[in-house]
């Protein structure tokens, strides 16, 4: 029966963004996340790493409108999407940081979205220790660009790094809370991580 629900419930959500153009059912996960946590301001900035193919820009280029910005960065290439500048540049180097700066402009974002996984080998303690790796470069990029009181949201796969990495996020945002959206798979071990009012400890006067 469970079985049975996860499918039916994950052939749900793929009809429903091929119905409504999303490039993926993910963009129902980011959908749900707002609906809950409104992290996502009209007219904002938002910065999503790993945006490939798309799905969570689609729905962040909603929430923020025509006067607000969308960067999607992913190793992989993307397909042009209007009102949305896609990059395709490693988010753990420097020079892929300083392209996303220059197409803010000099102003920081109001938040940073993180969907990264990882390449899954099928062992899951590998598996879940790249996912954190992700998500502490993720926060890297945090540290770097999120304005003060601005938002962080980033999926992890649970297990035994997990408390760690929350425990960092935690030292850096006033709010920090776990959240598993509906249209994630029963059986995923994925958690999002909502990390709200960043205290931007590390930003110097002057700095960009």
């Amino acid at each position: 029966m469970t079985r049975w629900y996860t499918e039916k419930k994950k052939e749900h959500f793929y009809k429903e963004a091929k119905r409504v153009g999303y490039r993926a059912r993910s963009a129902f996960k980011l959908q749900q996340i707002q609906d809950r946590f409104h992290l996502i301001p009209k007219d904002g900035i938002v910065v999503d790493l790993g945006a490939a193919p798309g799905g969570w820009s689609q729905v962040a280029k909603e929430l923020v409108g025509t006067d607000g910005v969308v960067i999607g960065v992913d190793l992989s290439t993307i397909k042009p999407f209007e009102g949305i500048l896609f990059l395709q540049g490693d988010v753990t180097k420097t020079e892929t940081l300083e392209q996303i700066k220059d197409l803010m402009n000099g102003r920081n974002a109001d938040v940073v979205l993180s969907d990264m996984s990882p390449d899954i080998s099928g062992n899951y303690s590998v598996d879940q220790a790249r996912s954190a790796w992700l998500c502490d470069c993720a926060l890297h990029v945090v540290n770097d660009i999120l304005r003060a009181d601005g938002h962080f949201i980033c999926k992890i796969f649970e297990g035994e790094d997990t408390k760690a990495f929350i425990k960092k996020v935690k030292h850096q945002f006033m709010v920090v809370k776990t959240f598993s959206p509906e249209a994630s798979r029963k059986s995923s071990s994925e958690v999002y991580i909502i990390a709200k009012s960043f205290k931007n400890p590390n930003k110097k006067v002057g700095a960009s």
